[in-house]
């Protein structure tokens, strides 16, 4: 669960089965009752309608946990973008980065860097889209080093320079649910 989307539905199934969450978060979703095991088949079934599914391998489940980090840190929290990457997931998620990253690259198929670049890209493409900052502002509100080195990024991940992208405006963009 990655997206308030996501959490919105995750809710409103707990709900439906009577169930009373305490917490809902990214990736994860806690309840007062114990569970049995037919009403967890039957949320699962629910939330697959949804695109979402129950995770129960305690490597997939820190996965998601990575993936959630990236996404409140690059689509919430502009501020936090000038930490450094390794020390925020391992500060947040109380694991080395090393053995996150391996977990993250068995379990998605790409590094936590190659995800965390495909999201401040995304976000780029927002805010390119909406047309109120130039490039060196965005530059500087996703923590690039340099213009240089957000124009040579985006082209590489979207075949284009952000001029070109401001032309053809939402037309590339994904959710950030399906961003890999």
């Amino acid at each position: 669960m990655v997206c308030v989307r996501c959490k919105m539905v995750v809710q409103d199934e707990l709900s439906k089965l009577g169930l009373h969450p305490i917490k809902i978060e990214l990736g994860e979703a806690e309840i007062q009752e114990e569970i049995t095991n037919e009403y967890l088949s039957i949320l699962n079934t629910n939330l697959q309608k949804s695109g979402l599914e129950i995770l129960k391998d305690n490597k997939n489940i820190l996965a998601e946990k990575i993936k959630a980090a990236i996404i409140e840190l690059v689509w919430e929290n502009d501020a936090k973008l000038r930490m450094n990457l390794s020390d925020y997931l391992s500060e947040k998620l109380n694991y080395n980065y090393t053995y996150l990253n391996n977990v993250f690259y068995k379990t998605q198929g790409l590094s936590i860097e190659k995800y965390m670049i495909a999201q401040k890209i995304e976000r780029v493409k927002e805010l390119l889209a909406y047309n109120e900052l130039n490039l060196t502002e965005i530059s500087y509100k996703m923590n690039y080093s340099s213009v240089a080195h957000l124009s040579n990024q985006f082209k590489k991940i979207t075949g284009m320079n952000a001029t070109e992208y401001r032309l053809i405006s939402y037309a590339n963009r994904k959710s950030i649910d399906r961003i890999m």
